[in-house]
């Protein structure tokens, strides 16, 4: 009898029984990559999805969500860098209005999760993006002329220059340079009105 109550006491302890869940699964479904603007306050939800080994929902487990101590990262709503939330019916987790810093740069959100004697883990990356991000390159765009005089001027100055340096080689006796004559540009007609002649004859 006593050795009979002894293993039932060893089973019950040391071998989960087929109520118990074994091993838990957890994936982040909405919200992960998120690009936040510095010192805002994110109404978006962060949710995971926590299912046992057969794929069924994780009802009841319990989820932690934990921010970093220093550099990119933020508060929960709650007003600390943990928050505490309990999956619902569907093996579901939220968290919602997370209040970015100014720090900008990618950081990591701990999640971890446990049901009964069963544990798991997941990172899910964010960024907070850069102060000035976007303001440069605006603002250069804005400054390009768009017309195209500068670059006729440029090819216009680089033949004169052409035309130069073939009139200085020609002036110390070398030869054997090929120099590309600069373009005729049409000529100016010139027009020219001479008086009028009167001519008057007898009546």
């Amino acid at each position: 009898m006593r050795l009979w109550w002894a293993g039932a006491l060893l089973a019950g302890c040391c071998f989960p029984s087929a109520s118990q869940v074994a091993i838990l699964q957890i994936q982040v479904v909405e919200g992960e990559a998120t690009v936040h603007t510095p010192g805002s306050r994110n109404g978006h939800a962060l949710t995971v999805v926590v299912t046992d080994e057969t794929g069924k929902p994780a009802a009841g487990a319990v989820v932690t969500f934990k921010l970093p101590d220093d550099g990119p990262g933020g508060t929960f709503a709650n007003g600390l860098r943990s928050e505490v939330v309990t999956a619902d019916s569907r093996g579901r987790a939220s968290v919602r209005g997370l209040h970015v810093n100014r720090i900008p740069g990618r950081f990591q959100i701990r999640i971890t999760t446990s049901l009964e004697q069963a544990r798991a883990g997941i990172v899910s990356f964010q960024y907070v993006a850069g102060l000035n991000e976007g303001v440069a390159t605006a603002a250069a765009s804005k400054a390009k002329p768009r017309s195209r005089w500068p670059w006729i001027a440029l090819v216009v100055g680089a033949a004169a220059a052409g035309g130069i340096a073939a009139g200085a080689g020609g002036s110390g006796g070398h030869s054997g340079t090929a120099v590309a004559a600069l373009p005729q540009l049409p000529s100016t007609p010139s027009l020219s009105i001479g008086g009028p002649t009167i001519i008057v004859g007898r009546p």
